[in-house]
C-alpha cells in the first residue's frame, strides 16, 4: 500500500498543479472520509481497527482521482462511505472484496448524483482555474468539439477528473509500481495494447479522423485505470494468463463504451464488469499440476 501511495504522488502533484485548492480539498475529503468509514464500520463489527494497513488511504486517493475537481463535498463523503462499506466491508474486509472499492464508490455516486457528476459538472467558469473553463477532452470529442492537443494530454493541462489528466504522471507512477513488482505488468500491458489495436483499427477505417490512437491512449482515465485500478491484486486474476485475459477484456470494454455508448469514458464500468468475471477467469486459467491433468468442472 505504501508503494501505491508513493506511485500516486506524481498523479496527486499534477492534479494539484492543474486544479489547485480543488484537488487538495477533494483528496483530503476522500481520504479522511474513507479512514472514518473504515474506523466506524470495523467498530460496528467489533473488530480491531485496520487503519494502519493504509488500504483505506489508497481507496480514498484513487476515489478522489476519479472525481471531478469541483465535486461537492457531500458527494465525495457519501462516495467514500459507499466505497468502504459496499465495496469492502460487506465482503469481509481487506482481501475479501470482489470489486475494486474505489470504483464501487464512484459508481454509487454516479448513480445517486447524476447531475453532480455529469459532463457539465466538470466545467465551472467562475472557479478561477483555467482547466475548469473548458469541457474534458473526451466530452468535447464526443460532442464533435475541438480535439485536445497531444501535448496537453501528455502533460495534463486539460480538464477532467483530478487524477486522470496527466499521462506522464500516470506513466511515471505506474512504471514505478511495475518495477517494484507491486503491480503485475501483464495487466497494464495487455490493457494498453488492446486499446492501441482497436483504436488503430478505427483510425485505419477512418484515416481523416482527428482523434487518433494516441488520443485514446493519453486521454481520459485509461492510464490511471491500467496502472492503479486494475492492478489491485484482490479483485483481479491470480494467474499470468488470467491477468492477460483481464487486461484484454478491460481494454476492449473501454473502447466499446467510448465508441458505441453515450458515455465519453468507460474505465469505471469496465473495471467493475471485469471484476465480476475474475472468479471465472481464475477458474479457466488454473495451471495444470506438474505431472497431472488440469482439473475440470
Amino acid at each position: 500500500m505504501l508503494d501505491v501511495l508513493i506511485a500516486l504522488a506524481p498523479v496527486a502533484a499534477m492534479g494539484v498543479y492543474v486544479f489547485g485548492w480543488y484537488a487538495v480539498k477533494q483528496i483530503g475529503v476522500c481520504v479522511l472520509s474513507c479512514l472514518a468509514a473504515e474506523a466506524i464500520f470495523t467498530a460496528m463489527r467489533r473488530r480491531r481497527a485496520t487503519l494502519g494497513d493504509l488500504s483505506a488511504v489508497v481507496t480514498g486517493a484513487i476515489l478522489a482521482f476519479s472525481l471531478p475537481a469541483t465535486c461537492p463535498i457531500y458527494v465525495a463523503v457519501i462516495a467514500s462511505f459507499a466505497a468502504i462499506g459496499l465495496g469492502k466491508v460487506v465482503f469481509g474486509g481487506l482481501g475479501g472484496n470482489v470489486f475494486n472499492p474505489a470504483m464501487v464508490g464512484r459508481a454509487f455516486a454516479m448513480l445517486a448524483f447524476t447531475k453532480q457528476l455529469a459532463a457539465q459538472a466538470y466545467v465551472d467558469a467562475g472557479a478561477g482555474v483555467h482547466a475548469l473553463t473548458q469541457a474534458t477532452p473526451l466530452t468535447a470529442h464526443e460532442a464533435g468539439g475541438p480535439v485536445a492537443s497531444l501535448a496537453d494530454l501528455f502533460w495534463g493541462t486539460t480538464n477532467g477528473c483530478v487524477g486522470e489528466t496527466s499521462a506522464i504522471a500516470c506513466l511515471v507512477g505506474g512504471l514505478y509500481l511495475c518495477l517494484r513488482r507491486t503491480a503485475s505488468w501483464e495487466l497494464p500491458a495487455a490493457a494498453i495494447a488492446t486499446v492501441a489495436v482497436i483504436a488503430g483499427g478505427i483510425n485505419l477505417a477512418n484515416p481523416a479522423a482527428e482523434w487518433t490512437v494516441l488520443h485514446h491512449l493519453l486521454g481520459g482515465a485509461l492510464l490511471l485505470g491500467a496502472f492503479f485500478i486494475i492492478t489491485d491484486p484482490v479483485s483481479t486474476p491470480l494467474t499470468r494468463k488470467g491477468k492477460l485475459l483481464y487486461g484484454v477484456g478491460f481494454g476492449a470494454l473501454v473502447m466499446l463504451i467510448r465508441t458505441l455508448s453515450n458515455y465519453p469514458e468507460g474505465v469505471m464500468f469496465s473495471v467493475l464488469l471485469m471484476n465480476a468475471v475474475t472468479p471465472l477467469i481464475n477458474r479457466w486459467t488454473i495451471p495444470a499440476p506438474l505431472g497431472g491433468r488440469q482439473a475440470s468442472g
